[in-house]
């Protein structure tokens, strides 16, 4: 007699769901109420929020709320309706789309309705069973769930270990000597910026390898687009090598602070990418507020480069300081700042180091543990915005201070506060 799969959940609710019994709404799930920015309220006090994509500050700009004010009055949230295929595309999709390609240096571009679905879909409508995709191991689970739905059509893969270039040209020789025998090609994924780790993506050494082997190259720029570069345009301005990446897609849910994502390609990619990829022919269209307000929030990008500044301002002063103080940053060369504490940590420790964090200093961060970074290693992530000052910066790095300090005296190092006694509400 068979198991029932609701059984073997019962049992076994992966990694992060086992610690759900008394984190819920407050390790996980939290609740951050309040005007999107460096203060809101969580657990019925205010907080000083280092955890959002808010990157460049647009989420509450006064010309973007008055620009999705006006485009929801007029169009409500229905509008356009059905797919963009059958029945709802329409002249500021197809506007916006002409906006972000030239944006983003490529010569054409397609909307998406989300950033996760929308890359799964473009790499499981790029490749078939023949060909070879080759991966950073460092890559986001929406890139590999999209190199999954490869492995589903019989395709083959190899990882490369992350932004190791000798690795990388190690299993380009994998993927040559099989995509040849197969009689297919080569694609490689990696990100712009690795968004937990802060690490730029060496797209420029990547490019190099293409004197070398003939494969085309993927770069998801979630992290980078809007941010890096002299124009804000992405990792590929960044390095100046816009015109050899292939297939370049972004998010516009970080430096756009809003819904939706794009593809940008040559044209002829993108006609093919519109007749065939799933997860927009047969779902509705991104509504026309996302458009209206996203073509607003380009202009303000191409327009208004003291956002970008004073983000890498802000991020240079809490990088910097965390480092003076002797905090372990890793690898980061981006804005997206981790803080690790190396320590074979208990889970008491763990859950009341955020607890005093966030209920005595006034301080939210997101806390990452394993599966996600290894085990033994606990990341505090900051993400600093343009909207942040100094002054919240300068208390934050003396909050750390004293939170190491007590780590290190073992203070935290009790059983964890029942959930009526953190919880306010």
């Amino acid at each position: 007699m068979g198991v029932s799969i609701f059984d073997k959940i019962s049992k076994d609710m992966g990694p992060l769901g086992a610690i759900s019994h008394f984190g819920h709404h407050y390790f996980s799930y939290p609740i951050l109420e309040g005007e999107i920015g460096p203060h809101m309220t969580f657990n019925g006090r205010k907080v000083l929020n280092w955890s959002l994509n808010n990157y460049l500050g647009l989420s509450n700009h006064p010309e973007v709320r008055k620009a999705d004010t006006e485009a929801i009055e007029k169009y409500g949230l229905s509008y356009p309706m059905g797919s963009r295929m059958m029945s709802a595309n329409s002249h500021n999709h197809e506007n916006f789309e002409a906006q972000l390609a030239d944006f983003s240096g490529n010569e054409d571009a397609f909307l998406m309705n989300f950033g996760y679905q929308g890359i799964m879909s473009v790499i499981e409508a790029l490749v078939d069973h023949r060909d070879v995709i080759v991966y950073d191991g460092d890559c986001h689970a929406c890139l590999i769930d999209g190199i999954r739905l490869h492995k589903a059509k019989g395709g083959a893969y190899y990882r490369f270990n992350h932004n190791d270039m000798a690795s990388l040209d190690l299993n380009l020789r994998r993927a040559t000597k099989l995509s040849s025998q197969n009689g297919g090609g080569i694609l490689v994924i990696t990100e712009g910026v690795f968004g937990m780790t802060g690490q730029i993506g060496k797209i420029d050494e990547i490019v190099e390898l293409k004197q070398k082997y003939d494969f085309k190259l993927l770069v998801d720029d979630a992290h980078g687009f809007g941010v890096l570069g002299e124009n804000g345009k992405g990792t590929p301005e960044h390095f100046g090598c816009q015109n050899e990446v292939d297939i370049y897609f972004a998010t516009f849910t970080k430096a756009m602070s809003a819904m939706g994502a794009f593809v940008g390609a040559d044209a002829n990619i993108i006609k093919f990418l519109r007749y065939n990829v799933r997860s927009q022919i047969y779902a509705k269209a991104l509504p026309m507020g996302y458009v209206i307000g996203g073509m607003k929030r380009l202009e303000l990008i191409k327009s208004n480069p003291e956002f970008r500044l004073k983000l890498w301002d802000i991020a240079s002063r809490l990088q910097n300081g965390l480092k003076a103080e002797g905090f372990n940053l890793e690898t980061t060369n981006s804005h997206v700042t981790p803080v690790y504490f190396n320590k074979d940590f208990t889970q008491n420790e763990v859950g009341n180091m955020i607890i005093d964090l966030r209920e005595n200093l006034n301080i939210f961060c997101s806390v990452v543990i394993y599966p996600v970074v290894n085990k033994g290693v606990v990341m505090l992530r900051l993400i600093p915005t343009s909207m942040h000052t100094h002054e919240e910066v300068d208390y934050t790095i003396e909050a750390f201070k004293k939170i190491r300090a007590k780590l290190d005296e073992g203070a935290y190092n009790f059983e964890i506060p029942l959930k009526s006694e953190i919880y306010s509400n």
